[in-house]
């Protein structure tokens, strides 16, 4: 289970990352505008300069995001200090299970977006962090997800799971 046993349908947005291009350190952001179809103006996405940017642009790449509970499990585990940017997802979250928005919209402040798939590690994340990344985060390395209803988001916005 992701989110190491957080089961509530409401959590918090901690932090925001993005980067300009493919391999750039992630940015630590406040506040940033999301687009449908197309993420987050000044992302590597966004701009289609990803390691992995699909032409044309695939809703699974708008949006990634990753549960705090799981880099601090990783940091626990492996003895390293791993920031929430270095695992290169947009938005890190707190007190929600990430597993279990495959195939559901939620909000994320006042925006509406749609879980697609996880967000498995991969041997770029690897190389661009530390190798143990892959054998602990296979199952809890995040979400991919599609943004529905563009808008603002802030650091400390709700993320809500609406009923089905």
């Amino acid at each position: 289970m992701s989110a190491r046993g957080a089961t509530s349908t409401e959590g918090t947005v901690i932090s925001i990352h993005t980067a300009e291009s493919a391999g750039q350190a992630m940015e630590t952001r406040t506040e940033v505008e999301l687009i449908a179809g197309l993420g987050i103006p000044g992302d590597r996405y966004h701009s289609g300069r990803g390691e992995f940017s699909p032409t044309p642009m695939d809703p699974d790449h708008e949006l990634t995001l990753i549960a705090i509970e799981e880099i601090e499990a990783f940091n626990r585990k492996t003895g390293h200090a791993m920031a929430p940017g270095d695992f290169r997802r947009n938005v890190v979250t707190r007190d929600i299970d990430l597993n279990q928005l495959v195939g559901r919209e939620f909000r994320l402040g006042s925006t509406v977006v749609r879980g697609i798939r996880l967000c498995e590690p991969c041997a770029y994340l690897a190389r661009a962090t530390r190798r143990e990344v892959l054998p602990h985060l296979v199952g809890n390395g995040g979400l991919r997800a599609g943004i529905v209803q563009g808008g603002g988001l802030r650091v400390g916005d709700p993320v809500r799971v609406e009923s089905d």
